[in-house]
């Protein structure tokens, strides 16, 4: 009867040992598929933004360019263009505030550098505030590789 006991103990000990295993190997798996997942989305969210500040710093530069030049039909449409690529802006600026709050002083300040090219006195200065701009962006960029 002892031995029943022992027997019926020893399967009910291995099965709860054996349960509560392959419960932590799931939760396991589950948070690697959860990391996977936040670095993906914090991945795209910075390339949308590193791709939006690209295409807004461009727009900024030809829109200030044509001002600078007096060529006020081609400024106007410029000027739309502008507004487009800074509408753009926001959505990938947000997301990576919301996925790598970390990135989100720095996406600022490069999305400040762009903003800055507006009414540029000379285009000299048009020029070291793109410069400025592109190296905020690339300071953002080198940021998140090494938090990575």
């Amino acid at each position: 009867m002892w031995a029943s006991l022992i027997a019926v103990a020893g399967t009910l000990l291995g099965s709860v040992t054996a349960f509560v295993l392959q419960q932590r190997s799931i939760r396991t798996d589950r948070a690697e598929v959860r990391a996977h997942e936040a670095r993906a989305a914090r991945l795209a969210a910075l390339t949308a933004l590193a791709a939006a500040l690209a295409d807004h710093r461009r727009a900024m530069w030809l829109r200030e360019d044509l001002r600078l030049a007096g060529d006020t039909v081609a400024y106007e449409a410029a000027r739309a263009e502008s507004h487009a690529t800074r509408s753009a802006l926001t959505t990938p600026l947000v997301a990576l505030a919301l996925l790598a709050p970390e990135l989100s002083e720095r996406a600022e300040a490069a999305a400040s550098a762009t903003y800055a090219l507006r009414g540029a006195p000379d285009r000299q200065s048009l020029s070291s505030l793109r410069s400025a701009a592109i190296t905020a962006a690339d300071d953002l960029v080198r940021c998140a590789v090494n938090q990575s």
